[in-house]
């Protein structure tokens, strides 16, 4: 069942009341980053008056409230993914951190010279990068899964790209140009088959749709909290024990040892085999709010709610003819609440700028994903993104506005 007041839900967040230029601020960039509710703020304010010690070292009473304080997040990330164990989380910055630790441990230890990296070509930058540095250093083979017109992946192309050489998949759940939400469960399904693990990027997916990483059978899956709902500078990577039990570590320092000698150091178990140094106990604290936040409002109304608002969007923005929309033009089940589209004769950073100055922030660029651009044929693109705070009334502001960005240029409509 729908349901999700959306009015009452703006109220928590205070920003959405900020004028720009005069004019209420319109936010539609929430696939780069999401604003963030009075909860979340004032649990990491309360843990800077009340808990703030370093987590793990001492014995004091803040700092075992700090202890528990984190390890309590782990707990409530595990529930929110379905994990098998909070041991199976490890706290990172953001998605690009995780996905780095990946290649640089897991990457360099096991794959070899021959080996195929498989990624989609609708993978951001830090997902693409880590691994191109990898296949370099090993001697491995780099290969693309590629969309079809409307940018979704075929199960022959699945067929065709992953085979018996295929050491390590990596993929995002969710594109964050074309918002189409990829068969991930069928995908893993097909790599373990062919003897390779599955790494999903998480960032655009989790903050929308229930993810359960035991369903899907992820070997790993990675996300950041600044995407839903909360702070920057704290991330999350999911890994199966006995893959993260056989991983070197990342970094290595404080609070991952066991004990150093002179010549030698023996590690912790994981995940604080991962966790080198004072870790951000205040982003993991209001990651957790956020989580609950999410929980309240339920997943379901926060997908529904999005997908109503995408096909409001496109069916308004089909109407005007100098509009390209790239990636399906409806709002299906597979469709998450990203839209990238170009106006003709405007550069995408034209159009943001212009759109700026009327209050509404969208993104415009390659959005990190510049082999998909030059798949799409289009150096950049304009991007609108919504969240569970987003209404009609906005888009309808973005779309009279849409027609000034013309106006502007001295274009008669």
């Amino acid at each position: 069942m729908f349901n999700l007041d959306v009015n009452e839900i703006r109220k928590d967040f205070p920003i959405l009341s900020l004028q720009v230029n005069g004019k209420r601020l319109v936010y539609l960039d929430n696939a780069a980053t999401t604003h963030k509710p009075v909860a979340v703020i004032d649990a990491m304010k309360h843990y800077y008056e009340n808990l703030n010690a370093n987590p793990h070292r001492g014995a004091h009473y803040l700092s075992v409230a700090a202890t528990e304080a984190y390890e309590g997040v782990r707990e409530k990330v595990r529930k929110f993914i379905n994990a098998a164990s909070s041991k199976e989380i490890i706290f990172t910055r953001n998605t690009t951190e995780s996905l780095n630790l990946l290649s640089y441990t897991y990457g360099m230890k096991y794959i070899e010279p021959g080996d195929e990296i498989v990624l989609s070509i609708t993978n951001h930058h830090s997902n693409i990068v880590p691994w191109q540095q990898v296949a370099k250093a090993k001697g491995a083979v780099l290969k693309y899964i590629y969309v079809d017109s409307n940018g979704r992946i075929t199960p022959e192309e699945i067929r065709n790209k992953i085979t018996s050489k295929t050491k390590v998949v990596s993929i995002g759940h969710m594109s964050n140009v074309l918002g189409v939400i990829y068969p991930v469960k069928e995908i893993i399904e097909y790599a373990h088959s062919m003897g390779a693990i599955v790494i999903v990027d998480g960032a655009q997916s989790v903050p929308h749709i229930k993810v359960d990483v035991t369903d899907m059978d992820a070997d790993f899956y990675a996300f950041s909290g600044h995407k839903m709902l909360g702070p920057m500078g704290i991330g999350v990577l999911y890994g199966k024990a006995e893959l993260l039990e056989k991983m070197p570590p990342f970094l290595t320092g404080g609070d991952m040892i066991e004990y150093v000698y002179e010549q030698e150091t023996t590690f912790a178990k994981f995940p604080f085999k991962f966790e080198a140094g004072t870790q951000n106990v205040e982003g993991a604290v209001g990651l957790g709010a956020a989580i609950d936040y999410i929980c309240n409002i339920g997943l379901h109304n926060i997908h529904e709610h999005e997908r109503r608002l995408t096909e409001y969007a496109i069916d308004k923005m089909k109407e005007i003819p100098y509009i390209h929309i790239y990636g399906p033009k409806s709002a299906d089940e597979d469709k998450g609440g990203v839209i990238s589209f170009s106006i003709d004769g405007v550069h995408p950073h034209d159009t943001a700028s212009i759109l700026d100055a009327y209050g509404i922030a969208i993104r415009a660029g390659h959005h990190c994903a510049q082999p998909l651009m030059r798949f799409l044929g289009a150096p950049a693109t304009s991007r609108i993104s919504f969240y569970l705070y987003n209404t009609t009334e906005e888009i309808d502001i973005f779309i009279d506005n849409i027609k000034n960005v013309r106006r502007w240029l001295g274009y008669g409509s």
